[in-house]
Formats: C-alpha cells, sequence, structure tokens
C-alpha cells in the first residue's frame, strides 16, 4: 500500500516543471549496482531510486535497495522517501536540503525506522558533469545517531541519459551505488 501511493505521488508530480541550477533536474530514475562496506562483513546487490520535482524549489524522491551479505543467504532491504528543497545559489549551483524516513528490513523480526536530513551542494561543474557533496545525520529506533557524507557525480551522455555514482560515507560504514539514469 506505502509503495503504490509513493508511485502515484510520484507520478502524479512528473507534469510540474521546475527551475533549478543551469545543467540540474529533481526529476529523474535511476536503478544499478549497490553495496555495502562494513568492519563486520560486506554486501551486494541492487537498488533503484528516483525523484519528482513538482515545484520550482520543491522535489519528492525515494530510494530502494536489496543486498545480500557476501558468503551469506541473508538478504535486506532499504529504503526512504523524503521530500528535498533546492535554492539556486548560482547560475551552475544549487543548495540543497533533504529530510527523509529511512525503513532497515532484514527479515525475523530484524528491521528498524528512522529518519535523515542532509544539506550541501549540487551543480553542473560541466556541460556533461553535475556532482553534489552532502552532509547528513540520521537515527532510528534500533541504531544510534551518526553523522555521514555523501558524495555523487554524473556523467551525461546527452539531456536525458546518464551514469551515476554515489557514495556515502559514516563511521566505519561505506555504501555506494553506481548505474544509468534516465531525467527529463
Amino acid at each position: 500500500m506505502k509503495r503504490s501511493l509513493l508511485a502515484i505521488a510520484l507520478l502524479s508530480s512528473l507534469s510540474f516543471a521546475a527551475v533549478a541550477a543551469d545543467g540540474v533536474s529533481y526529476t529523474y530514475v535511476q536503478g544499478g549496482y549497490v553495496a555495502t562496506n562494513t568492519d563486520s562483513g560486506d554486501a551486494q546487490g541492487w537498488g533503484v531510486s528516483g525523484s519528482a520535482a513538482f515545484h520550482p524549489n520543491f522535489h519528492v524522491f525515494g530510494d530502494f535497495a536489496n543486498q545480500e551479505i557476501d558468503d551469506t543467504d541473508v538478504d535486506f532491504d532499504q529504503w526512504r522517501v523524503g521530500v528535498g528543497y533546492n535554492h539556486q545559489i548560482s547560475q551552475n549551483a544549487d543548495l540543497l536540503t533533504r529530510v527523509a524516513y529511512e525503513k532497515f528490513d532484514a527479515g525475523s523480526g530484524i528491521d528498524s525506522d528512522g529518519y535523515s536530513v542532509e544539506a550541501g551542494v549540487r551543480g553542473a561543474m560541466l556541460p556533461a558533469l553535475e556532482g553534489y557533496a552532502l552532509a547528513g545525520y540520521e537515527d532510528g529506533d534500533e541504531f544510534d545517531g551518526d553523522f555521514y557524507g555523501r558524495f555523487g557525480a554524473q556523467w551525461k551522455f546527452n539531456r536525458n541519459w546518464g551514469l551515476n555514482a554515489d557514495v556515502k560515507v559514516a563511521d566505519g560504514d561505506t555504501q555506494w551505488f553506481v548505474g544509468p539514469r534516465l531525467t527529463w
């Protein structure tokens, strides 16, 4: 039910055009390879995410990833859904803030709910290269709060297609994503 409501909200907001820094769009979908490296083990799998601008300065976003812990049959799902605000600070750069609800579920009653907040910059460094750097904080019912950094870049092959990479670095953990992005 929750996934259906999220999908409806994302699709209904696609018709609105947003104004952002030149070369930056907050309406996209992407999918690809996801990996997590921790002190206690590694995991890898697949993920999908998207964002839809519904106002010149606001967008909704969501992420979903399924990963299997290496050398085990244990897998887990991670997802988040939230809203973001972008404010143009130069012709090619935006100030970006985001807040999200997060969920971790490994089955067998191993799950947690939480939230995250992020702030940073996103911009077009070259006509075909976009990047971002965000500082964030996440907290939840089953884990202590933690600060993290998120860095990413997209190489644009044309107006609609690109290759996106994202790295999230927290205390002892690194999560990363790489895959194609469709922007409109």
